[in-house]
């Protein structure tokens, strides 16, 4: 059984479609060990106590410096003992020490198709406010396993979806999010969970 744990930092809908595909039987052989916020208050905590998951908040904010943030978020993430970290709309920087030690262990989804509209200052709603300026027709989705780069691991899948003449960043969001996110991460827990994939040559190959 994979211990997985989800980090979130705002409203939660990747971790719900997680909660969801668990309890629907799309993704087996998987254990939502315990999520974990940086933000107190969200909705996603919420939804994780709803359906009795372990939730953590451990924010930057009531540290003295980053590195004693690192340092405790890594304890709390050792203390779980996860075999998969899930980052479903996570907007900390992973502290060094924790992608190496977990090292093709983490997971992250990003709202458009990678190289595109990604890297520093590439998140959330400014992806697709980008995408809109520059008037392209199609976006998507990406799961990638996570390295020391911002945004530079292995993919994992990408799924493409249609920009419409009339969309907003908003609207946008919402496509990319029901006919892209919500899938793709499901699917790819499930793949590692049952080891239909792994990582060579900083690839991600398919058995």
């Amino acid at each position: 059984m994979l211990r997985a744990v989800v980090l979130v930092s705002g409203g939660g809908t990747n971790l719900q479609a997680i909660i969801d595909a668990v309890a629907a039987g799309q993704i087996t052989n998987t254990e939502i060990a315990a999520v974990i916020s940086n933000n107190k208050g969200v909705k996603s905590l919420g939804r994780a106590e709803k359906a009795g998951i372990p939730a953590y908040c451990i924010s930057p904010k009531d540290f003295e410096s980053r590195e004693q943030f690192n340092e405790m978020f890594l304890a709390k993430i050792d203390e779980i003992r996860p075999d998969l970290i899930v980052l479903a709309g996570f907007l900390v920087k992973i502290p060094e020490a924790m992608v190496r030690k977990y090292s093709d262990r983490i997971i992250n989804i990003h709202p458009s198709l990678i190289p595109s509209f990604c890297g520093v200052g590439y998140y959330g709603l400014k992806v697709h406010e980008k995408a809109l300026e520059r008037g392209v027709k199609v976006t998507g989705a990406t799961v990638h396993f996570v390295n020391e780069g911002m945004d530079e691991g292995p993919i994992i899948a990408q799924k493409a979806v249609a920009v419409l003449d009339d969309d907003t960043p908003e609207v946008l969001q919402r496509r990319v999010m029901e006919q892209a996110e919500w899938n793709l991460l499901p699917q790819a827990i499930d793949d590692i969970a049952n080891g239909r994939i792994k990582v060579e040559g900083g690839k991600v190959i398919r058995s």
